[in-house]
C-alpha cells in the first residue's frame, strides 16, 4: 500500500516541526513538504500532489481559508485544518471552503496527538466533493433578521409537534449549512444536533451557524428545555441527551468512545423519550456511531432519513444506517429540508415511519 504523503502549510516553524515529527514518527505516512504561507501550499499541492494537506488559518502573504479556495479549484485534495480553539469559527469558514474537518493544534505525547494521526489517516483516503461546499452567497452569512433570542420562561413543548434529532460527522458541517438555513424563520420544531467535533470547537460551529440560519442556535446546557423553533448543538466534550420532561443533559463521555459527542446517546434518548414523535436523521460521516440510534427511533415508531452516497462526503455512518434497515427514507442532501419541512407539517398520527 502506497504510503500516505502529507503537506504541511503553517507560519510557525515549531508547528511545522511538531506536526512532522507526529507524523513521520507513523508507519505508512510520510511528509513530503513544508508550507509557511498559503500560496506557497497552493503550489506545492500542484508540484507535489500529496495526499492530504494540514492547513494553518492565519499565515502571511495568503491565509488558510484563501490557499483552500484555490487547492480546491486547482487540484482538490482532503484537507484538515489544524488551529488554534481560539479561532473556531474561521475553522468552520475554513469546511464551509472545501477543508473536510478542523482539529485542535496538538501536543506532543498527548491524547490529542494520537487522535491526529488518526484523522490524517482516515482523511486521506476521502475522495473529495468539492460540490459539497456549503458557501453562502455574498451578504447572506448574516441573515436579513437576526433570529429571535430564547426569551427566560419559554414554554416547553406543546405535545404534540415532533422532534428532530440530526447526527452527523465528517461532511456533516457542510451538510447542516445547506439544511438549517433552508428550514426557514417559521420551522415550530425543535431540532437536536450531534456533530462530532473536536474539543473547544463546538461554540464555534454554533456561531458559525447562527450566522447563517434565521432559526436560533444554542449550545446546549445541562438542564435546558427544548424550545420550539430552535436548534441545540451538543457541546464536544459531553454528550447530549434528552429526558423526561422534555429537557436536555449533558452526559459524560462513555470510557473508550471515539466519537465525540456520541450520535447514538442523542438518537437512542430521543426515541426513548418521544416514541413516534421522534424524526431522526443521519449524514454524512466515518464510522457507524448513529445507526444503533437511528434504528431505536424506528422501532419507537418515529421516522428516520438518511443522506444517500451521491451528496455524502464520507458514505459510513449513514451507509452503516441504511443497511441495517433503519432509515425509513434516503435522500440526497438538497431533499433533506423540504422533508423536514414536510414532516413539521404533518399531524402526529401521520409521523410513525411512513415514507412522504
Amino acid at each position: 500500500m502506497a504510503n500516505i504523503r502529507v503537506l504541511i502549510a503553517d507560519d510557525s516553524s515549531l508547528a511545522r516541526g511538531l506536526l512532522r515529527c507526529l507524523l513521520e514518527a507513523e508507519p505508512g505516512i510520510e511528509v513530503v513538504g513544508e508550507a509557511c504561507n498559503g500560496r506557497q501550499a497552493v503550489e506545492m499541492v500542484q508540484a507535489l500532489r500529496p495526499s492530504l494537506v494540514t492547513m494553518d488559518l492565519e499565515m502571511p502573504v495568503m491565509g488558510g481559508l484563501q490557499a483552500i479556495e484555490a487547492i480546491m479549484c486547482t487540484r482538490a485534495v482532503p484537507i484538515l485544518v489544524v488551529s488554534s480553539v481560539a479561532d473556531a469559527q474561521g475553522a468552520l469558514q475554513a469546511v464551509a471552503h472545501g477543508a473536510l474537518d478542523v482539529v485542535g493544534k496538538p501536543d506532543y505525547g498527548s491524547g490529542d496527538a494520537a487522535a491526529f494521526v488518526a484523522k490524517v489517516r482516515l482523511l486521506a483516503g476521502v475522495s473529495v466533493i468539492t460540490r459539497m461546499r456549503a458557501r453562502p452567497e455574498p451578504g447572506a452569512a448574516t441573515p436579513a433578521q437576526a433570529p429571535s433570542p430564547v426569551p427566560a420562561g419559554t414554554p416547553a413543548l406543546r405535545g404534540g409537534e415532533p422532534v428532530f434529532a440530526i447526527a452527523a460527522s465528517t461532511g456533516g458541517p457542510q451538510a447542516l449549512a445547506a439544511i438549517l438555513p433552508a428550514l426557514g424563520r417559521d420551522f415550530p420544531c425543535p431540532v437536536l444536533v450531534a456533530q462530532h467535533i473536536s474539543d473547544g470547537f463546538a461554540q464555534g460551529m454554533v456561531d458559525w451557524l447562527a450566522a447563517l440560519c434565521p432559526l436560533p442556535v444554542r449550545l446546549a446546557r445541562h438542564g435546558d428545555v427544548l424550545v420550539p423553533g430552535t436548534i441545540h448543538v451538543s457541546p464536544s466534550e459531553h454528550d447530549l441527551a434528552v429526558v423526561p420532561g422534555e429537557r436536555l443533559a449533558l452526559r459524560a463521555r462513555v470510557p473508550g468512545c471515539v466519537y465525540r459527542p456520541s450520535c447514538d446517546v442523542l438518537l437512542t434518548s430521543v426515541a426513548q423519550v418521544f416514541g413516534a414523535r421522534a424524526i431522526g436523521i443521519i449524514l454524512s460521516g466515518m464510522g457507524h456511531d448513529g445507526a444503533a440510534g437511528l434504528a431505536a427511533i424506528r422501532a419507537a415508531g418515529g421516522h428516520t432519513l438518511a443522506q444517500d452516497e451521491a451528496s455524502s462526503v464520507v458514505y459510513g455512518m449513514n451507509r452503516v444506517a441504511i443497511e441495517r434497515g433503519a432509515a425509513v427514507q434516503v435522500l440526497p442532501l438538497a431533499a433533506l429540508a423540504p422533508a423536514m419541512r414536510e414532516l413539521a407539517s404533518r399531524p402526529p398520527r401521520l409521523l410513525a415511519g411512513s415514507a412522504a
